[in-house]
């Protein structure tokens, strides 16, 4: 089928039982709705061929005159509001004219009507095998649903979701102003409207209402344009998202009635919208879980995943510490968490092509492959240097964000991508006991991984027995002296004990004179490289296992 249209028989496959039922005459499958025509009281505006003409004010007495007017405009059917009492004249001329006679169902609205059935005229689609449908509209054509409230308020509209962010969009928003088309653009409100909206309640007074609310845009952002209508969309007793109209004055209550019909058809496809991420989400998860996890599944993961026979490098994005507000319906910290992990998908898919990332626990894993064979040397510093973007445009709302990249590996061995991941997680370990850094490769921080699993495997065997730093630290617990910190700045300083005493801020004097104390209590010989080397070493671990 070309053009805009939805066969008859296909509406009310869809509609019928819930909005439409039919009351008169024969639907042949031939018949294409084309238009959707409120009457007015009987109007004299020519119908177009196709059309289904939706009469609000009509009741059973008006359908001879209603059935002459659509015969002769080529219409495809007639809507009244059910239930009608037809007598057998009346159904007869249903009958002989070729026209179909429907009811709009009881507690049903036009205006749901109304936009469903643009809805379904938007699509070409309709009708057509294996076309999906929610309520009777395309379920995967939200943009023709924001097309058809659009149409049906007479006004650009947007569909956003909690955070803002534009979902689908109307036509006509050239006649809006400014910040919609920044909107509309960016697909998201942008920041300065939307911090001006927070700061004047906007938000706590559209989801604590059930009604629209009228928004004085350019009084609250103190920019030139129109003001908005907006109306919260709920499942329940959650907030969805919201429709946003751009109006230079309030709606009136016909409209405002629309709008609140509109809603419930917008929380059914932002569900499936809902529905449809977070089953896409799992997914991604699983397969990147399976494919880090060096199992016997593992090939087949990183085939789905497309990376297979690329060189690619793995990073690990951990969230130790979050930010949100506290009122009413602000995101708890696991679903910032989610929504960091999303952003950072999208992020690395258009800085880095081919990457996947996805949260896994707690942490969110990104493989980030190469663009070209020769290019795998610097992967890793590309990866940071994505990343490190990527934070400076998402650190509102979120602190304690650290990543660790691994080192670049060949992923046709599922090993090797194992290793690369436990790379990442080694970094982010040093990253968490190391505060003020957020960005390393595990390059940068091999030295301090391994220093931590030393103290590891210590623990492990019931902790350091008699090391000199040992001793010295239960003598200065037990004394109220320093020797540890003596010894360590002589070490740092290779020796150099004017150095090592200005660094403690005593005189070299009374510095020699501890540094021969700390070496009386440990028995240590000062001058053999080997007693340097584990005193050092064993500082080492003291420092990398304190947080």
């Amino acid at each position: 089928m070309n053009g805009h249209g939805a066969r008859l028989d296909s509406i009310l496959s869809n509609l019928g039982g819930t909005l439409l039922e039919e009351v008169a005459g024969r639907v042949d499958p031939a018949v294409v709705v084309t238009d959707v025509v409120i009457d007015e009281r009987h109007g004299d505006d020519p119908l177009r061929p196709g059309a289904v003409l939706l009469c609000a004010g009509a009741d059973a007495g008006d359908v001879p005159a209603l059935i002459e007017r659509a015969v002769a405009g080529g219409a495809a059917a007639v809507v009244l509001r059910g239930p009608l009492d037809l007598d057998e004249g009346a159904r007869g001329a249903v009958k002989n004219s070729g026209l179909v006679l429907l009811a709009l169902t009881r507690g049903a609205s036009w205006a749901q009507l109304v936009v469903l059935l643009r809805s379904l005229l938007s699509s070409s689609s309709i009708g057509g095998a294996g076309a999906e449908l929610l309520a009777g509209f395309p379920a995967g054509d939200s943009f023709a649903l924001a097309n058809a409230i659009g149409a049906l308020l007479d006004a650009p509209i947007t569909i956003e979701d909690r955070d803002s962010q534009v979902l689908a969009f109307s036509g006509r928003q050239d006649e809006a102003d400014q910040t919609r088309i920044q909107t509309v653009l960016g697909r998201v409100v942008p920041q300065h409207a939307r911090h001006a909206q927070e700061r004047a309640g906007v938000f706590k007074r559209l989801y604590a209402s059930e009604k629209p609310i009228f928004v004085d845009t350019p009084l609250i952002e103190g920019v030139a344009g129109l003001p908005r209508v907006a109306m919260a969309v709920r499942a329940g007793d959650q907030v969805l998202g919201s429709i946003w109209v751009a109006v230079p004055s309030p709606l009136n209550p016909e409209k405002e009635q629309m709008l609140v019909d509109a809603a419930k058809v917008v929380a059914l496809h932002l569900l499936r919208h809902r529905v449809g991420v977070d089953v896409d989400r799992q997914v991604r998860a699983d397969l990147i879980a399976t494919a880090l996890a060096e199992g016997p599944a593992a090939p087949e993961a990183i085939e789905r995943l497309r990376l297979a026979r690329r060189r690619v490098t793995v990073m690990a994005l951990a969230v130790s510490e979050m930010t949100a507000d506290s009122a009413a319906g602000a995101p708890t910290s696991r679903q910032l968490l989610v929504r960091t992990a999303d952003a950072l998908s999208s992020h690395l898919s258009v800085v880095t092509p081919g990457s996947v990332a996805a949260l896994v626990g707690d942490v969110c894993y990104a493989i980030v492959p190469s663009s070209a064979p020769d290019d795998s040397d610097d992967l890793p510093e590309k990866a940071q240097s994505a990343v490190r973007d990527f934070l400076r445009r998402t650190s509102d709302g979120l602190t304690g964000v650290v990543v660790g990249i691994g080192r670049a590996v060949d992923s046709a061995g599922p090993a090797d991508l194992a290793r690369s991941r436990h790379d990442a997680d080694r970094t982010l370990r040093v990253l968490r006991r190391r505060p003020g850094r957020r960005v390393a490769r595990y390059s940068e921080v091999q030295v301090d991984a391994l220093l931590l699993e030393l103290g590891d495997l210590l623990h492990n065997e019931g902790g350091l027995l008699d090391g000199p730093i040992q001793h010295l630290r239960t003598y200065d617990q037990e004394n109220g002296t320093t020797l540890v910190d003596t010894l360590s700045a002589w070490l740092d300083s290779l020796g150099n004990v004017l150095s090592a005493s200005t660094s403690l801020d005593v005189h070299p004097n009374t510095f020699r004179y501890r540094l021969r104390r700390a070496a009386e209590i440990t028995g240590m010989d000062l001058n053999d490289p080997e007693k340097r080397f584990a005193a050092m070493l064993e500082l080492r671990i003291v420092r990398a296992d304190s947080p």
